[in-house]
């Protein structure tokens, strides 16, 4: 296995040097120090607020400490259910319980008995390997955008009905952007972690990657990849002290704040509302329809499932239906629409009620072993793998874990994990 990784890795910094080389990239890049020289010694920066700002935020042990534990899962969780108009049937309530108390338990209680705290010895990873990947998937994603709107011949954004036209094929590899970006900052956290950069360089960098991302995912017309970048860069920064508390607040509330008006005005433009609706009917109406649907799921998963399994294999490309394509058919019998079965929705539906409990004891696991690695060791690598997956768990929410592309993060990051908890074990 470390051949194919030292092999695959030696090719990919090959191919990122090749690049770095390039008059392109020579011009792009010192257009880039320019601006980041001048940006560090801006007079303006003084205006800006110090990371003493909103200061009794910091007095807030939870804030401070737990902001990012894998229990805002289940907390914001919580909260979008809250959202929905209806309420929850009394057989889906049942299956809820047995959901959060089986992440609970992967995320809070197992980790103490797989990771000891005083473990310092991990598997570690090359800053070099880790910008290079990030830095040939953020070209392949270019690339790909670029196809995306060839290939509807306008950009989505503009003229929202030609979104639907888009091919997952193309989209994608277009949203390997995001575990690009993940990548990339790691990588510039371990410069700043290292001394080779400053935090004002650090922070420079961060806001770059995330207008890069801003500027492509934003024409494509999705609201949810886009919030996905927001997250992962305050997530890192947050953990490696490049971004302050304020900052994840405010960030906070413009990622809810982007979710709302580009639901908002996308709604506009489609004509599915009136300029007289209030934007926040979107995210209820929204939250609402969703419930509805996890509602029949749960009704038809019962306790030992009814899929047994197909709706996540139903992810793998070839496939007759998506997953969502396939909650569609079996609500609906339509399969030309997607729809989203929440967190929940595929386990209830494929394993019923134990599975519920299993993949969500699974699902914590994960992100609480994540967790405690990051606390004991604070290495830039795995702040930015748990920064992807905790990512995809609170957009997963109500868009399900379905996707092939981050299905592969979790086992990815799984297998890393697993063989830390070997190495801790010896």
């Amino acid at each position: 296995m470390s051949m194919i990784y030292s092999t695959l890795t030696s090719k990919i910094n090959k191919i990122c040097d090749k690049f770095h080389e390039s008059f392109l990239f020579t011009f792009i890049f010192a257009i880039l120090g320019f601006l980041e020289k001048h940006w560090v010694n801006s007079y303006f920066k003084r205006f800006y607020p110090s990371e003493n700002f909103l200061s009794f935020l910091n007095k807030n042990a939870i804030l401070k400490n737990h902001i990012f534990n894998p229990l805002i899962v289940l907390f914001l969780f919580g909260l979008f259910l809250l959202l929905s108009m209806n309420p929850p049937s009394n057989s889906l309530v049942i299956t809820l319980i047995i959901a959060f108390i089986g992440f609970f338990i992967g995320s809070c209680i197992l980790p103490r008995y797989f990771i000891n705290s005083n473990v310092k010895n991990i598997l570690k990873f090359k800053r070099k390997d880790i910008y290079s990947i990030g830095f040939c998937l953020m070209l392949i994603s270019i690339a790909f955008f670029f196809i995306c709107i060839a290939s509807v011949g306008g950009i989505p954004l503009l003229k929202p009905s030609i979104r639907y036209l888009l091919k997952p094929a193309f989209t994608m590899p277009a949203f390997l952007i995001i575990p690009a970006t993940c990548l990339i900052a790691s990588a510039y956290l371990n410069d700043f972690q290292d001394g080779k950069i400053t935090r004002p360089q650090a922070r420079f960098r961060f806001l770059i990657l995330l207008f890069i991302d801003c500027a492509f995912l934003l024409l494509l017309g999705y609201r949810t990849p886009l919030l996905a970048t927001f997250l992962i860069i305050i997530i890192i920064g947050f953990y490696g002290n490049i971004v302050s508390l304020w900052e994840v607040v405010i960030g906070a509330m413009i990622g809810i704040g982007a979710i709302i008006g580009i639901g908002y005005f996308r709604s506009l433009g489609e004509m599915t509302i009136t300029s007289s609706t209030s934007p926040l009917y979107t995210l209820q109406s929204r939250a609402d329809f969703t419930l509805h649907v996890l509602n029949l799921l749960d009704f038809l998963g019962g306790n030992f499932g009814l899929t047994h399994g197909h709706m996540l294999t139903s992810s793998i490309p070839g496939s007759d239906l998506g997953p969502r394509m396939m909650v569609g058919k079996l609500i609906a019998w339509r399969t030309e629409v997607t729809v989203t079965p929440t967190l929940i929705g595929q386990m209830v539906v494929d394993f019923g009620k134990l599975g519920v409990f299993a993949e969500m004891l699974l699902l914590g696991f994960t992100l609480g072993i994540g967790f405690k690695i990051i606390q004991i060791t604070k290495n830039y690598f795995y702040i930015g793998i748990y920064s992807l997956i905790l990512t995809y768990s609170i957009l997963g929410i109500e868009t399900g874990i379905l996707d092939i592309q981050v299905l592969l993060y979790f086992i990815i990051a799984i297998f890393i994990y697993l063989i830390n908890i070997k190495i801790a074990r010896n």
